[in-house]
């Protein structure tokens, strides 16, 4: 298949992270509003060109008094930095439908080479003939490599919040016109 335009189709397509807490357990959250720009032979990614771009103010974690520490200055600093990016680099085939994938991520005004490992979730036509392809990616990032460094330290030791944040990705996209 020839290299096509793909128009990511955000109601079916979700971007989650999860990150460690108080040592002890997992808060997971997610970001609502986000958008890509995908040009891909969806069989071979390998030639693809792939743009993402996530508003860091519609973070959810099912917590207001949460979220509204995440957009202030201790975290995101949406008035600053409204938006993540990131913008494939390289590309490598590392098994049938697999990838690594490595862009430049930048979040609060940093920039850092980051990789993600994508799977190609398959291609169809929906009821209405519309040709959809799915992937999914996973990925691990620092956070205080971009400058999120807050934290607390813990009565018992160690600290309230994780350095490692694991991030899903769950997209579906549409061929474009």
């Amino acid at each position: 298949m020839a290299k096509t335009k793909w128009a990511l189709d955000p109601s079916h397509s979700s971007v989650d992270f999860s990150v460690r807490h108080m040592m002890i357990a997992n808060v997971k959250g997610t970001f609502n509003s986000f958008n890509a720009t995908i040009e891909a032979d969806p069989t071979d990614l390998t030639s693809a060109t792939i743009e993402f771009s996530v508003e860091t103010g519609s973070v959810d974690t099912r917590n207001k008094d949460r979220d509204g520490h995440l957009v202030s200055g201790d975290f995101f600093d949406v008035e600053n930095h409204p938006t993540m990016t990131f913008k494939a680099t390289n590309i490598v085939k590392t098994d049938d439908g697999e990838y690594n994938v490595t862009g430049d991520l930048t979040l609060r005004g940093t920039t850092k080479s980051e990789t993600f490992a994508v799977t190609f979730e398959g291609q169809g036509k929906d009821p209405w003939g519309n040709e959809k392809v799915g992937f999914s990616a996973e990925g691990t990032i620092n956070r205080s490599d971009y400058g999120l460094v807050w934290n607390a330290a813990l009565e018992t030791g160690g600290v309230l919040v994780a350095e490692k944040v694991k991030i899903s990705l769950q997209l579906q996209a549409a061929k474009a016109e």
